[in-house]
């Protein structure tokens, strides 16, 4: 099992099974691989509501990230929910240990709900001290505006502007996700620093579900680490997350 490349989640739990680490395993798992864990938070939460949040330590985070590199063949880290500004640091010190390991955030802020899952003063730490040493990073509209501190971009253009910005910042590539938006098409832009962007397009589906943010960033994670390209693990990621839509939608 050591040898059998893993996929190692940092991310918290969701009881309902609807996202976090529980959608990330499934994802993982579809593209036959193996997971290993990290879990940052332990959540009490409906498909409806986020109602109680117990955040592991800082050192037990370190603690499992470590463990999880010695016991086994770890290809990719997919980081999901952090919470606070010293579960940043944490993360960031082990991924610094290990910078041959690619690794994809999906800056969590906040549930499907509306609750705060990351700590107001965290942001700054996050792209200082994380995102400049992952692969790629996933937000979504509302995500982008927080992270570069500015208003939601009201059209793909503004969000394409708005994913350079924060490539250019960060020296690292930066996944724009589409799915907030209001047009027909859901289009995502994959930004990279002194590379043009590279649009994705996929039908926007009516169906929702939660967790889709999840899947796609395991996905990713998934594909880097059978050593596929980043453009072609983004296609792979929204075309497995868009499939899943598809599927719920006829269920």
């Amino acid at each position: 099992m050591a040898m059998t490349p893993h996929v190692l989640i940092v991310a918290g739990s969701d009881s309902s099974g609807g996202a976090g680490i529980t959608r990330d395993v499934e994802t993982v798992s579809a593209f036959g691989l193996r997971s290993c864990l990290a879990v940052t938070a332990v959540t009490v939460q409906t498909h409806s509501a986020v109602e109680r949040i117990e955040q592991m330590p800082p050192e037990l985070i370190a603690a499992q990230m470590r463990a999880a590199f010695a016991a086994n063949t770890v290809a990719a880290v997919k980081i999901g929910m952090l919470g606070t500004a010293a579960a940043i640091e944490a993360v960031s010190f082990v991924l610094a240990s290990n910078p041959q390991v690619p690794a994809v955030l999906d800056p969590v802020l906040a549930s499907t709900s509306g609750r705060r899952l990351l700590e107001d003063d965290a942001i700054d730490v996050l792209c200082r001290d994380l995102m400049p040493g992952c692969r790629l990073v996933t937000p979504n509209l509302v995500e982008l505006a927080a992270l570069i501190g500015s208003g939601l971009a009201p059209d793909e253009e503004r969000a394409r502007l708005q994913g350079e910005e924060l490539s250019k910042t960060l020296g690292t590539a930066v996944l724009v996700k589409g799915g907030h938006g209001r047009g027909r098409k859901s289009v995502d832009f994959l930004l990279q620093p002194d590379n043009p962007a590279i649009e994705f397009e996929a039908p926007r589906l009516r169906q929702g579900m939660r967790g889709t943010g999840c899947m796609l960033s395991s996905a990713i994670a998934a594909s880097l680490a059978l050593g596929i390209s980043l453009e072609e693990s983004v296609r792979a990621g929204k075309q497995f997350v868009f499939d899943a839509l598809a599927r719920s939608a006829t269920t």
